[in-house]
């Protein structure tokens, strides 16, 4: 028997590939949306980071033509700076010596108070008695002065006036 032309069977071969496919779309229509989504993600996800590699490359060739300040003019320490005189023309007391008595301050029943978040202060605050509130207010209006802790710590303090229990 001889062999049909070769279009002949191409075209019988198209046509079953497109009945299979067409039999499974069904499936693969329910999977579609989540697919092209997938696919949009990974090329925005590629475009970012050929841009980003540009942008890095960008920035090694530039750097080179331009050379690098031997001392930027904003890189300062304290040591650097004039010290400011006050009217009596006495020089403003040494950064140092802040830093100690700052640090010093420090209420000693919480001592990592600097380092605390909004969110951690506020939950130690039902362990603290009114005293103990008003110090860490005066401390904080004299170092920081963040509106937020301060009205927190007054509302606190507020609260625990007028109950009278310092644990509630």
């Amino acid at each position: 028997m001889k062999p049909l032309p070769l279009g002949v069977r191409v075209a019988a071969g198209l046509a079953a590939t497109a009945l299979e496919q067409a039999r499974r779309l069904p499936q693969q229509l329910a999977g579609l949306p989540l697919t092209v989504v997938s696919e949009a993600m990974q090329l925005s996800m590629r475009v970012q980071q050929h841009v980003t590699e540009l942008a890095i490359r960008g920035d090694d060739v530039l750097s080179g033509l331009r050379p690098a300040e031997e001392e930027p003019e904003w890189a300062t320490f304290d040591e650097d700076e004039t010290p400011v005189t006050t009217s009596r023309e006495t020089p403003a007391a040494d950064p140092w010596e802040e830093e100690e008595r700052a640090i010093a301050e420090v209420p000693e029943f919480l001592p990592s108070y600097d380092e605390l978040s909004i969110a951690q202060l506020r939950a130690r605050l039902r362990n603290l008695d009114v005293e103990q509130l008003e110090e860490l207010l005066r401390y904080e209006k004299a170092h920081e002065a963040r509106p937020e802790f301060v009205g927190m710590l007054n509302r606190r303090i507020r609260t625990i006036s007028g109950q009278g229990d310092p644990t509630q």
